[in-house]
């Protein structure tokens, strides 16, 4: 079930105060927003540092940027907009250093604790399962980490951030149509590369029709 964005009053409020000069609101819209836009950011440039610092950055332009902000849509998805757009110009300058610093076939860097909500380790009294969901997180974050920087925002906006088809729209800057098409294409190939890995019989839906026990990745349910 997608639970997306949605205005609230309480949001409202705070940005309302904020824009005023209140310093108090925009630090309770950080401490609110915070670990939701970092998660997502973590899961875009694929390094806890680096998201750190787009994170603090996202939160600097959302500030600066108050004066600016009409409503057109809500608070929620404008902070998401200007946190997508830094973290893809982090992750192409991640890309391009990584180039220059390691082989083709060093294991993407990875953050266990960002896919713990996405795989729960339900394995931990069982050894050899908590090893197979283990190397099913890693390949899950391989995986999306390979996915072009046009096809891994809406995958993570649409099945691990939970945003409507309209909402990633407003975030990306693009027409509903595009986003599903890129969404077919992210789930796709996912589940392409997640065979590839696995050897499994991955499904046709979603990224995958019957995950392994416990391992509830993806809403493939539309709007």
């Amino acid at each position: 079930m997608k639970t997306g964005l949605r205005s609230d009053s309480e949001t409202d409020l705070l940005v309302a105060q904020a824009r005023v000069g209140e310093a108090f609101a925009f630090e309770r819209l950080v401490e609110k927003y915070h670990g939701r836009v970092y998660n997502y950011i973590t899961r875009m440039v694929h390094d806890s540092t680096d998201a750190q610092d787009v994170a603090q950055e996202t939160f600097v332009r959302a500030y600066q940027g108050l004066p600016r902000f009409r409503g057109a849509s809500s608070f929620q998805t404008w902070l998401y907009r200007i946190a997508s757009n830094l973290a893809i110009d982090a992750a192409r300058g991640r890309s391009r250093r990584a180039l220059l610093t390691v082989s083709m076939d060093d294991p993407i860097e990875q953050d266990d604790n960002e896919l713990e909500r996405d795989l729960p380790d339900e394995g931990e009294n069982n050894p050899p399962e908590a090893l197979e969901r283990e190397e099913l997180r890693s390949q899950v974050w391989e995986a999306l980490g390979e996915l072009s920087l046009k096809l891994r925002p809406v995958i993570v906006l649409s099945d691990l951030e939970g945003l409507s088809y309209q909402e990633i729209a407003q975030v990306l800057g693009c027409p509903v149509g595009t986003v599903k098409s890129r969404l077919f294409n992210a789930r796709s190939q996912m589940r392409d590369k997640l065979n590839a890995r696995l050897h499994s019989d991955w499904g046709s839906s979603g990224w995958v029709e019957t995950p392994p026990a416990g391992v509830a990745i993806v809403d493939t349910g539309d709007d």
